[in-house]
């Protein structure tokens, strides 16, 4: 086994705590008792439960998981059959301009795209709120979701959903027994990617969110204005939490899959 440099360790060192110390500090001073968040005075769980009584933060936090539920399903279906479409569907009239509009978010600045989404709810006389939130946050969640699908698709053999049609099955029931559940981790992958872009996103949400429904990301910003408070670092504090507990879930579910698909590989050959 290759020996690691004093080079690589040092880079790779410096790499993870330019990463990861911020984020240890922000958990550790949300502990703080001071009100003061740079200036230490005993640890404390008093922001947690001013946090869980700040009636506008739940609000936001309630509206921001609706909303990133809502698009990412509907992300996901979409994006899901534009892909089936580009892959499976061959050469047809205005394939190249379909694909240019379905990969275009990916490439626009967000600024770009909140102003057009803004422009087009005026101009059909629709109220912003969470269903313009919705409708923007579908928008751009498609374009990764189609990416991530179509990669799988590209990959998939032709001749498995052949073989099922062969025996009987027709179009959609091949593409629901046979293709889905091949390329499923791909499709969960991209509602899990529209999921997290949802949670993240400021700027189009800025554009496109009303008065009753502001989503968590613009709260924390407005509040983070007038200077941060420890209930921001609590509540920051929690989202990072959760994030580890995801990836480390994912993770250990991931090697159980890999481990049981080589056991069974092993059990077949014997």
């Amino acid at each position: 086994m290759r020996r690691l440099s004093w080079f690589n360790a040092t880079s790779l060192t410096l790499g993870f705590a330019f990463l990861y110390l911020p984020m240890v500090v922000l958990v550790v001073y949300s502990f703080n008792a001071n009100k003061l968040v740079t200036v230490w005075a005993g640890f404390s769980t008093r922001w947690y439960g001013e946090l869980f009584r700040n009636e506008a933060f739940l609000d936001a936090a309630w509206v921001t998981l609706r909303v990133a539920l809502v698009s990412s399903t509907l992300a996901t279906i979409l994006g899901t059959a534009a892909a089936y479409v580009l892959v499976r569907g061959g050469r047809f009239f205005g394939r190249t301009l379909f694909s240019g509009m379905l990969y275009a978010p990916l490439v626009m600045p967000d600024v770009i795209l909140g102003l057009s989404l803004l422009l087009l709810f005026i101009s059909i006389g629709l109220d912003r709120g969470m269903i313009t939130i919705i409708l923007a946050h579908t928008t751009f969640s498609m374009a990764y979701v189609a990416v991530v699908v179509t990669s799988r698709l590209v990959a998939f053999d032709h001749s498995l959903e052949e073989a099922a049609r062969d025996l009987g099955c027709n179009r959609w029931d091949a593409f629901r027994l046979v293709t889905l559940p091949i390329i499923a981790p791909a499709v969960i992958s991209g509602w899990l990617l529209g999921f997290t872009l949802s949670l993240d996103d400021l700027v189009i949400a800025s554009f496109t969110s009303g008065p009753s429904s502001t989503t968590l990301p613009i709260k924390i910003f407005s509040a983070v204005r007038l200077g941060v408070s420890p209930e921001i670092n609590a509540l920051s504090a929690i989202l990072i939490g959760i994030v580890t507990v995801g990836v480390i879930t994912t993770s250990l579910m991931s090697k159980r899959a890999i481990a049981k698909r080589i056991r069974d590989e092993n059990r077949a050959e014997t």
